[in-house]
Protein backbone atom coordinates (compact mmCIF):
# COMPACT_ATOMS: atom_id res chain seq x y z
CA UNK A 1 0.00 0.00 0.00
CA UNK A 2 1.18 3.75 -0.28
CA UNK A 3 0.94 5.40 3.11
CA UNK A 4 -0.46 8.77 3.52
CA UNK A 5 2.03 11.31 5.06
CA UNK A 6 -1.26 12.42 6.57
CA UNK A 7 -3.76 10.72 8.31
CA UNK A 8 -7.07 9.82 6.49
CA UNK A 9 -9.52 9.15 9.06
CA UNK A 10 -12.25 11.96 10.49
CA UNK A 11 -10.61 11.35 13.79
CA UNK A 12 -7.00 12.14 13.04
CA UNK A 13 -8.02 14.57 10.58
CA UNK A 14 -8.62 16.88 13.40
CA UNK A 15 -5.26 17.06 14.60
CA UNK A 16 -3.60 17.73 11.56
CA UNK A 17 -1.11 20.55 11.71
CA UNK A 18 -2.26 23.52 9.53
CA UNK A 19 1.02 23.51 7.10
CA UNK A 20 0.79 20.44 6.37
CA UNK A 21 3.03 17.54 6.45
CA UNK A 22 5.25 17.91 9.31
CA UNK A 23 7.38 14.94 11.53
CA UNK A 24 4.27 14.13 14.17
CA UNK A 25 2.52 13.31 10.80
CA UNK A 26 4.26 9.89 10.88
CA UNK A 27 2.25 9.22 14.48
CA UNK A 28 -0.92 9.85 13.39
CA UNK A 29 -0.50 7.49 9.90
CA UNK A 30 -2.49 4.10 9.93
CA UNK A 31 -0.50 1.40 11.96
CA UNK A 32 0.24 -0.52 8.71
CA UNK A 33 2.69 2.48 7.67
CA UNK A 34 4.61 2.82 10.94
CA UNK A 35 8.51 1.69 10.47
CA UNK A 36 11.50 1.54 12.41
CA UNK A 37 11.13 5.70 13.03
CA UNK A 38 8.31 4.95 14.57
CA UNK A 39 7.69 1.51 16.29
CA UNK A 40 11.20 1.13 17.90
CA UNK A 41 13.48 2.39 20.69
CA UNK A 42 17.07 2.26 20.59
CA UNK A 43 18.80 -0.68 22.65
CA UNK A 44 22.48 0.36 22.56
CA UNK A 45 22.09 4.08 23.82
CA UNK A 46 24.69 4.97 26.57
CA UNK A 47 23.02 5.01 30.31
CA UNK A 48 23.63 8.80 30.21
CA UNK A 49 21.97 9.23 26.69
CA UNK A 50 18.98 6.73 28.04
CA UNK A 51 18.15 8.44 30.87
CA UNK A 52 17.45 12.06 29.11
CA UNK A 53 15.45 9.82 26.52
CA UNK A 54 13.69 8.61 29.01
CA UNK A 55 13.15 12.62 31.39
CA UNK A 56 12.29 13.91 28.26
CA UNK A 57 9.14 11.89 26.99
CA UNK A 58 8.30 11.85 30.60
CA UNK A 59 8.47 15.57 30.59
CA UNK A 60 7.02 16.48 27.76
CA UNK A 61 3.94 13.69 27.96
CA UNK A 62 3.16 15.61 31.44
CA UNK A 63 3.34 18.81 30.25
CA UNK A 64 0.88 17.96 27.21
CA UNK A 65 -1.42 16.79 29.87
CA UNK A 66 -1.24 20.19 32.11
CA UNK A 67 -1.56 22.29 28.78
CA UNK A 68 -4.51 20.87 27.57
CA UNK A 69 -5.80 21.14 31.12
CA UNK A 70 -4.75 24.60 30.88
CA UNK A 71 -6.83 25.29 27.98
CA UNK A 72 -10.35 23.10 29.13
CA UNK A 73 -10.09 25.43 32.46
CA UNK A 74 -9.93 28.68 30.71
CA UNK A 75 -12.29 27.31 27.91
CA UNK A 76 -14.84 26.62 30.49
CA UNK A 77 -14.76 30.14 32.23
CA UNK A 78 -14.96 31.94 28.47
CA UNK A 79 -18.00 29.84 27.36
CA UNK A 80 -20.03 30.84 31.04
CA UNK A 81 -19.07 34.46 29.97
CA UNK A 82 -20.02 34.02 26.59
CA UNK A 83 -16.89 35.41 24.76
CA UNK A 84 -16.82 34.16 21.46
CA UNK A 85 -14.04 35.79 20.26
CA UNK A 86 -11.85 34.26 23.21
CA UNK A 87 -13.53 31.24 23.07
CA UNK A 88 -12.10 30.88 19.28
CA UNK A 89 -8.98 31.76 20.19
CA UNK A 90 -8.24 29.27 22.53
CA UNK A 91 -10.14 26.78 21.13
CA UNK A 92 -7.58 26.89 18.20
CA UNK A 93 -4.57 26.75 20.38
CA UNK A 94 -5.94 24.03 22.32
CA UNK A 95 -6.52 21.61 19.23
CA UNK A 96 -2.88 21.79 18.83
CA UNK A 97 -2.38 20.74 21.95
CA UNK A 98 -4.41 18.13 21.99
CA UNK A 99 -2.05 16.60 18.73
CA UNK A 100 1.13 17.52 21.16
CA UNK A 101 -0.41 14.64 23.73
CA UNK A 102 -1.94 12.03 21.61
CA UNK A 103 2.07 12.00 19.77
CA UNK A 104 3.82 12.55 22.67
CA UNK A 105 1.16 9.34 24.59
CA UNK A 106 2.62 7.01 21.49
CA UNK A 107 6.46 8.33 22.00
CA UNK A 108 6.05 7.48 25.18
CA UNK A 109 5.02 3.87 24.76
CA UNK A 110 7.34 3.35 21.67
CA UNK A 111 10.24 4.23 23.82
CA UNK A 112 8.85 2.30 26.97
CA UNK A 113 9.03 5.47 29.28
CA UNK A 114 6.90 5.05 32.15
CA UNK A 115 4.49 8.28 32.93
CA UNK A 116 5.54 10.75 35.93
CA UNK A 117 3.74 10.03 39.19
CA UNK A 118 2.45 13.07 39.08
CA UNK A 119 0.40 13.10 36.04
CA UNK A 120 -2.79 13.38 37.96
CA UNK A 121 -1.12 16.41 39.75
CA UNK A 122 -0.53 18.09 36.50
CA UNK A 123 -4.13 17.88 34.90
CA UNK A 124 -5.66 19.34 38.37
CA UNK A 125 -3.28 21.81 38.74
CA UNK A 126 -3.05 22.97 35.05
CA UNK A 127 -6.92 23.02 35.29
CA UNK A 128 -6.43 25.39 38.22
CA UNK A 129 -4.39 27.43 36.78
CA UNK A 130 -6.89 27.81 33.48
CA UNK A 131 -9.37 29.04 35.55
CA UNK A 132 -7.70 31.42 37.58
CA UNK A 133 -5.90 33.07 34.82
CA UNK A 134 -9.55 33.08 32.97
CA UNK A 135 -11.04 34.72 35.44
CA UNK A 136 -8.86 37.52 35.64
CA UNK A 137 -9.79 38.45 31.88
CA UNK A 138 -8.40 37.52 28.24
CA UNK A 139 -5.08 39.26 28.87
CA UNK A 140 -4.38 37.17 32.17
CA UNK A 141 -5.11 34.22 30.16
CA UNK A 142 -3.23 35.05 27.80
CA UNK A 143 0.06 36.40 30.29
CA UNK A 144 -0.49 32.47 31.24
CA UNK A 145 0.02 31.36 27.71
CA UNK A 146 2.99 33.93 27.20
CA UNK A 147 4.84 32.67 30.70
CA UNK A 148 4.08 28.88 29.74
CA UNK A 149 5.43 28.79 26.32
CA UNK A 150 8.64 30.80 27.03
CA UNK A 151 9.85 28.23 29.48
CA UNK A 152 8.29 25.59 27.45
CA UNK A 153 10.55 26.86 24.31
CA UNK A 154 13.81 26.59 26.04
CA UNK A 155 13.05 23.53 27.95
CA UNK A 156 12.55 22.24 24.27
CA UNK A 157 15.59 24.06 22.95
CA UNK A 158 17.73 21.79 25.80
CA UNK A 159 15.97 18.87 24.76
CA UNK A 160 17.38 18.93 21.72
CA UNK A 161 20.94 19.78 22.44
CA UNK A 162 20.49 16.64 24.88
CA UNK A 163 19.36 14.11 21.96
CA UNK A 164 22.40 15.01 19.85
CA UNK A 165 24.44 12.46 18.79
CA UNK A 166 22.09 9.14 18.03
CA UNK A 167 21.60 8.44 14.38
CA UNK A 168 19.10 6.04 15.22
CA UNK A 169 15.64 6.73 13.26
CA UNK A 170 13.83 6.78 15.95
CA UNK A 171 15.65 9.86 17.56
CA UNK A 172 15.87 11.36 14.67
CA UNK A 173 12.50 11.78 14.23
CA UNK A 174 11.99 12.29 18.15
CA UNK A 175 14.35 15.50 17.76
CA UNK A 176 12.44 16.70 14.53
CA UNK A 177 8.85 16.26 16.48
CA UNK A 178 10.27 18.26 19.28
CA UNK A 179 11.55 20.84 17.44
CA UNK A 180 7.93 20.85 15.68
CA UNK A 181 6.58 20.91 18.71
CA UNK A 182 8.75 23.74 20.00
CA UNK A 183 7.51 26.33 16.77
CA UNK A 184 3.74 25.50 17.65
CA UNK A 185 4.56 26.61 21.26
CA UNK A 186 6.62 29.67 20.15
CA UNK A 187 3.66 30.73 18.07
CA UNK A 188 1.31 30.39 21.11
CA UNK A 189 4.03 33.02 22.57
CA UNK A 190 3.52 35.32 19.96
CA UNK A 191 -0.23 34.52 19.76
CA UNK A 192 -0.62 35.77 23.68
CA UNK A 193 1.34 38.67 22.78
CA UNK A 194 -0.64 40.13 20.05
CA UNK A 195 -3.75 39.49 22.58
CA UNK A 196 -2.54 42.04 24.47
CA UNK A 197 -0.81 39.57 27.50
CA UNK A 198 1.42 42.12 28.23
CA UNK A 199 -1.48 44.27 29.37
CA UNK A 200 -2.35 41.96 32.39
CA UNK A 201 -2.57 43.26 35.78
CA UNK A 202 0.14 42.63 37.34
CA UNK A 203 1.98 40.82 34.17
CA UNK A 204 5.66 40.69 35.56
CA UNK A 205 4.46 38.76 38.92
CA UNK A 206 2.26 36.55 37.51
CA UNK A 207 4.82 36.11 34.52
CA UNK A 208 7.34 35.18 37.36
CA UNK A 209 5.33 33.19 39.01
CA UNK A 210 3.68 30.48 36.52
CA UNK A 211 7.42 30.47 34.96
CA UNK A 212 9.03 29.00 38.26
CA UNK A 213 6.30 26.30 38.49
CA UNK A 214 6.82 25.67 35.41
CA UNK A 215 10.23 25.24 35.90
CA UNK A 216 9.87 23.41 39.47
CA UNK A 217 7.42 20.94 37.91
CA UNK A 218 9.58 19.97 34.75
CA UNK A 219 12.19 18.93 37.62
CA UNK A 220 9.59 17.09 39.34
CA UNK A 221 8.46 15.31 36.68
CA UNK A 222 12.29 14.43 35.03
CA UNK A 223 12.55 12.42 38.39
CA UNK A 224 9.21 10.78 40.15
Amino acid sequence: MVCPRLPRTSSLRSFAHTRGSVPSSAYLAPLECLDVSTSLTPDNLPPCQRKRLDAALRVDQAGEVAANSIYEGQLAVFRHRNDPATVALIKDMWAQERKHLAVMNKLQVQHQVRPTALWQVAKTAGFGLGVITALGGKEAAMACTEAVETVIGEHYDDQLRDLEGSTHPSIVLLRDVIREFRDDELEHLDTAVEHNSQKAPAHAFLSSVIGLGCKVAIELCKRI
